[in-house]
């Protein structure tokens, strides 16, 4: 059965590889997926990104790091009800703590990228 959804499926896989007390998690590889994972790593919650495979079988592989043992991962903008922020009305996550990612116009970013190259987009999820 096809998935309609696939971050809310990639952060599934990751929240069940930590309940699991996997070093990784892997899942079915996009462009989108791989942009959304490269952006955590680069904010520290994530320790490696790496894909493997070719064609159909390709695959993002996510190590976890050890400094954060339990990510908190929520999903906001589903199918079903799209959020969109402008840049004023960017909340910080966790009094600044976490981090929310955005889709904008310039590509996958956090809230704090958005907010200091000054554009909005959709709130795809929050994680702390």
């Amino acid at each position: 059965m096809p998935v309609t959804d696939p971050i809310s499926d990639l952060l599934t896989r990751m929240r069940n590889a930590q309940k699991a007390r996997h070093e990784e998690c892997r899942c079915p590889w996009s462009r989108h997926k791989e942009e959304l994972c490269n952006t955590i790593k680069k904010s520290g919650f994530i320790s490696e990104v790496k894909t493997e495979g070719e064609g159909i079988s390709k695959e993002i592989v996510v190590n976890f790091s050890d400094e954060y043992p339990k990510l908190v991962l929520t999903r906001v903008s589903k199918p079903g009800r799209r959020v969109y922020s402008g840049k004023d009305n960017l909340k910080p996550v966790l009094r600044g703590f976490g981090i929310a990612v955005l889709s904008t116009s310039s590509g996958i970013m956090t809230d704090k990228e958005a907010k200091r190259i000054g554009v909005g987009g959709e709130i795809l999820c929050t994680i702390n």
